[in-house]
């Protein structure tokens, strides 16, 4: 599972009736330097299933690969990222 960020939405003409009540998400996973706001570097933009109604801005939690359709179980649904959670807040302690 990694942590990213929505940048916008993808409007499909038609999808899969399989995945009718989401949407999908454009998100950018957030590198520890991201989240520490040290470094500016983005990585590959990528396509996410969302679910529970993330907007512009918010961290998410991505799970991806074929974890990415468990919550789907027993009906198997064509996903290869999945928006698992929407972070109210990130908290990281580093070690010294």
């Amino acid at each position: 599972m990694r942590i990213g960020k929505t940048i916008g939405r993808v409007t499909l003409v038609r999808s899969h009736p399989l995945l009718a009540g989401g949407s999908y998400r454009l998100a950018v996973p957030q590198l520890l330097a991201n989240l520490l706001c040290t470094s500016q570097t983005m990585a590959e933009e990528l396509v996410v299933y969302d679910e529970l109604g993330a907007a512009d801005g918010m961290h998410i939690a991505i799970t991806e690969g074929p974890e990415a359709a468990q919550p789907f179980h027993p009906e198997t649904k064509p996903i290869d990222a999945y928006n698992a959670a929407i972070l109210d807040h990130i908290e990281i302690k580093t070690m010294q």
